[in-house]
């Protein structure tokens, strides 16, 4: 059995909220911060790496 890679999302917002997008099967919802120096954070349930669009391939 695989393991799928955590889910990548651009965004357009330094703060953003995470709730694992399935509903019902998804986790509480989270809001995180992304760092300006670095343009990314992950999500401590989901693992989905969550990209700044500035950073956007770059990271």
């Amino acid at each position: 059995m695989t393991t799928q890679a955590p889910e990548t999302k651009i965004v357009d917002a330094f703060r953003v909220a995470c709730d694992g997008g399935e509903g019902a099967l998804g986790h509480p919802r989270v809001w995180l911060q992304i760092p300006n120096d670095h343009g990314w954070v992950e999500c401590p349930y989901c693992d989905a790496k969550i990209v700044h669009k500035d950073f956007e391939g770059k990271v």
